[in-house]
């Protein structure tokens, strides 16, 4: 999947050192996914992170609506399973840095408030954990319904920092329920009197500004263009002060002039930025089979292939493998584009009804236990490349292998662009397909790699690559019709992508079972398939 962009190397958080004195986590996944022992430990190591007098405050996801009475299959916040394990919605998890009471109960360093049971809803939707299972399945050492959370006895106002993601904004109040996510974050922000007029994107610029001070010939233009761009950033008086600077002593001192927040949403994106990062035995054992699951996709879709068939059911076949292996869904959207929309990068529409003979690119990943794959191949439905796609997706996988090589622990974390970067543009030059270096950003827009783990765009600092992080080496070229160049090239789209572990020596690409090369490929395509027999009655 096409990875995200960062603005400047502005927005890096550098994030706290986390401590190791939490008990290593067994490599065993638990049937169901991480242990309760996992998030336990998770959070151990977030509070440890917390300044003294913290609080650290997460909510789970909003339930979202599809179309009138159905919603879509709820899935958890990210952030919120990794610290409790908890599915389901309507609950908050509150983080004391020091013990303190709640609801009467002293020496409390972890409060989960959880929706209650209720057996006529759970008729319908789903059994819940309530508090009790909460406690207990989840090892939790204070759990309540959530009606309690109002009426817990937070003092709220002796906390030196209370940390918090972006509060939900857009979320509905159901009447019936007194206490849903409507009312958990507005009890929140009540009673810790979070200011009516936080805004984390703000706070976020003024982090960006703080950590690159030490780069003002950067940090200037960065902030004189997002002045131009949104009008909130113009107005604002403390990036105006810093603009209005003319020497580096002002410009300190301008940096100098807002104190530490109390309220912050950016302490703790850091600090679950770096805690994430780095992937467990226990995450690395689920990662690893969502990875082998979508590669085994590759491989049934080259041997099922050929220009009759269409995007949707390509990715029908894709679809089909990940649930024939236990994954429960997708990790994103997938991508399955033929021709032209092969040059679309984040196409989705999957709707063109046959492939005939162009290159289809095929960006997809299963999520397995809440880990997601993200694992691209590009094929010739034909079973062969065209000498024209042939020159295209051979530049790619070279770009791809000099990416593979600048992927060690220590490495910078943009190490694996530069290197491919380097060797499509040559490529392209020597292909007559740009005139200039500085073209090359046409036909490869964006950048090579990505963390990958619970979010298929996962968390992690971008600093230098460390062992036990996970990232994605994507390279690609999408030449779409009209382009500057000879009309042989266009419609070619080819990204090629893999998840590799970084290890304490070098990687391992955990999705190595999906073949790379056009031999390897086109070989596998000549195989065939267990669908070939699958017929279905016209309609």
């Amino acid at each position: 999947m096409k990875p995200l962009c960062l603005a400047a190397g502005l927005l890096l958080a550098a994030g706290p050192a986390f401590a190791q004195s939490a008990p290593a986590v067994s490599a065993a996944p638990a049937a169901g996914g991480l242990s309760p022992a996992f998030h336990k430990q998770r959070r151990e190591l977030l509070r440890q992170a917390l300044p003294p007098g913290a609080v650290a405050v997460l909510f789970a996801a909003p339930v979202r609506n599809r179309a009138n009475d159905v919603d879509y299959i709820y899935h958890q916040n990210p952030d919120f399973y990794y610290l409790t394990g908890y599915q389901e919605p309507e609950a908050v998890l509150v983080l004391f840095k020091e013990p303190q009471t709640v609801s009467g109960q002293p020496g409390i360093t972890e409060a989960l408030f959880v929706q209650p049971r209720d057996p006529r809803r759970e008729q319908w939707t789903g059994r819940r954990l309530g508090a009790e299972g909460a406690k207990k399945q989840l090892q939790l050492q204070f759990a309540a319904d959530n009606q309690e959370f109002a009426k817990a006895g937070i003092k709220w106002a002796g906390f030196s920092s209370v940390q918090f993601l972006d509060l939900p904004a857009d979320v509905r109040d159901n009447p019936a329920d007194p206490a849903d996510l409507f009312d958990l974050v507005a009890t929140f922000r009540q009673q810790a009197a979070v200011p009516a007029d936080f805004n984390p994107r703000q706070e976020a610029l003024y982090q960006a500004m703080q950590q690159g001070a030490a780069s003002p010939d950067r940090l200037k233009p960065y902030l004189e263009n997002l002045s131009r761009q949104q009008p909130t950033v113009a107005q604002d008086a403390y990036v105006q002060r810093y603009l209005k600077a003319t020497t580096e002593a002002e410009q300190r001192q301008a940096l100098a002039a807002r104190s530490v927040p109390r309220f912050t949403a950016q302490a703790l994106n850091g600090a679950l930025s770096e805690l994430r990062a780095v992937k467990t035995p226990e995450e690395l054992a689920l990662l690893r089979r969502a990875v082998r699951i979508s590669a085994v996709g590759q491989q049934e879709v080259m041997k099922a292939a050929h220009a009759g068939l269409g995007e949707r059911e390509l990715q029908g076949i894709h679809e089909f493998v990940y649930r024939k292996y236990d994954a429960e869904f997708e990790g994103y959207p997938s991508i399955v584009g033929a021709g032209a929309n092969g040059c679309i990068l984040h196409y989705e529409t999957n709707n063109k009804p046959l492939v005939g003979n162009e290159l289809v690119l095929m960006d997809c990943g299963a999520e397995y236990r809440g880990y997601s794959a993200d694992v691209t191949r590009t094929i010739p439905p034909s079973g062969k490349f065209s000498p024209a796609q042939r020159q295209i997706y051979e530049l790619v996988l070279a770009a791809q292998d000099a990416g593979f090589a600048a992927t060690k622990p220590g490495a910078p974390f943009q190490a694996p662009d530069q290197a491919a970067r380097k060797v499509v543009t040559e490529g392209l030059l020597k292909l007559g397909i740009i005139k200039q270096a500085e073209e090359a950003r046409r036909y490869f827009p964006h950048g090579t790699s990505h963390y990958l783990g619970l979010d298929v765009h996962d968390r992690g600092s971008y600093g230098p690559l460390a062992a036990g992080n996970v990232i994605t080496v994507e390279p690609g070229i999408y030449i779409p019709e009209g382009s500057p160049c000879d009309p042989k090239w266009w419609n070619i789209g080819v990204r090629i992508e893999d998840d590799l572990l970084i290890t304490p020596t070098g990687y391992e690409n955990l999705s190595r079972e999906a073949p790379r090369t056009v031999a390897d490929i086109e070989a596998l395509m000549a195989q065939p398939s267990a669908l070939d027999g699958f017929k279905l009655p016209k309609l």
